[in-house]
């Protein structure tokens, strides 16, 4: 069991800056997020298997895989680079 001393010295969190802190949980689920972002970059390079006949929607299909590609690869770098700084 902690004692009052411990406890004292833990920031408080202001319920109204995060509504979460009310009931204990103010964290995220970066594993998580990872996983969904290749699956969205590969759902949406999917959809160029279609029946459409423009490139319009190609060229953006591409695009946003793209730039969600990029931005998982920087945060893989930003992860592994992190404890070095």
């Amino acid at each position: 069991m902690a004692s009052s001393k411990q406890l004292e010295t833990r920031p408080k969190v202001d319920p109204r800056d995060e509504p979460s802190a009310e009931w204990g949980w103010h964290g995220s689920f970066p594993k998580t997020v990872r996983v969904m972002g290749w699956f969205l970059a590969f759902a949406l390079l999917i959809m160029l298997i279609g029946n459409h006949n423009g490139n319009t929607e190609n060229v953006w299909l591409i695009g946003m895989s793209v730039t969600v590609i990029g931005a998982l690869l920087l945060d893989m770098r930003k992860r592994r680079t992190s404890w070095r700084r």
